[in-house]
């Protein structure tokens, strides 16, 4: 098993269509203060974040998360990415599907998420994730070359990103033609009830959880952050813009969660 150090360094890659090449190293992550701001509160989180999904989803995100990767078709032998990885649940998951002759590359702006989920790989260790690289890198420049990847997950990480039509541009770019993107969040819905119910749950029963580990603040920011989201329709809208030639996205969850996926 590898050091937290090891685990977090980018595994060189061939060129591949003509695209840029994969660099060796830590990759400069940062682009704009808000960005920066997101990667120190993602950074907090860290220690508490498998814990708090646990509790707050009823453990029901662990069956989002298992069809997010099932609609991303990936398979044995591909070549995966899972970005804004976060703790490792779909990069976990995505191991699996592939097997040792597949390869993930989980790539997250946070270190203290990836040494987490280096962390939780020694902890659970399986043979299959032996094919995992965790890399500290920019969901608005990936590194990779072009066409390079079989299938993409993203797990609550698009609302997130300071550029969404850039970030979908780039998962456009290093999808193989015909391959798909499997992007799971929370879901801006259209419904006053459930908008509403969404609303209530957050004021009521997150931040008050999430105050019990002193994480009050860095738990007020979701709310906010999901009215100013995408709704499934505009997320649809943005996957075409960015050049995938079609986009569904599915609400779970009752609609409190949704899942968008887009082929290339």
């Amino acid at each position: 098993m590898s050091t937290i150090a090891a685990a977090i360094s980018v595994t060189a890659a061939a060129s591949h269509g003509g695209g840029r090449r994969h660099r060796r190293g830590s990759v400069s992550v940062r682009c704009s203060s808000a960005a920066d701001e997101r990667q120190a509160l993602f950074s907090r989180i860290a220690p508490v974040y498998d814990q708090l999904n646990d509790v707050l989803s009823l453990g029901q995100h662990r069956t989002w998360k298992r069809i997010c990767v099932s609609w991303s078709m990936a398979k044995r032998g591909d070549r995966v990415l899972d970005l804004c990885c976060g703790s490792g649940d779909l990069a976990f998951l995505l191991s699996q599907k592939v097997g040792l002759d597949g390869e993930v590359m989980a790539v997250d702006f946070s270190r203290q998420q990836l040494q987490t989920a280096a962390s939780r790989r020694d902890q659970r260790w399986k043979r299959c994730y032996k094919n995992i690289n965790w890399i500290e890198g920019d969901a608005l420049d990936l590194t990779f070359p072009d066409r390079y990847f079989d299938a993409v997950t993203v797990g609550y990480g698009l609302r997130n990103v300071v550029d969404k039509p850039k970030t979908m541009r780039e998962i456009c770019r290093v999808l193989q033609p015909g391959s798909r993107a499997s992007i799971l969040d929370f879901n801006k819905s259209s419904s006053f009830f459930t908008a509403s119910l969404q609303g209530w749950a957050i004021d009521n029963v997150v931040v008050p959880l999430a105050s019990s580990y002193g994480l009050k603040e860095e738990y007020k920011y979701l709310k906010s952050s999901i009215s100013e989201y995408l709704t499934g329709e505009e997320l649809e809208k943005l996957a075409k813009e960015a050049g995938f030639s079609s986009a569904k996205h599915y609400e779970l969850g009752g609609g409190l969660m949704g899942n968008l996926v887009t082929t290339r």
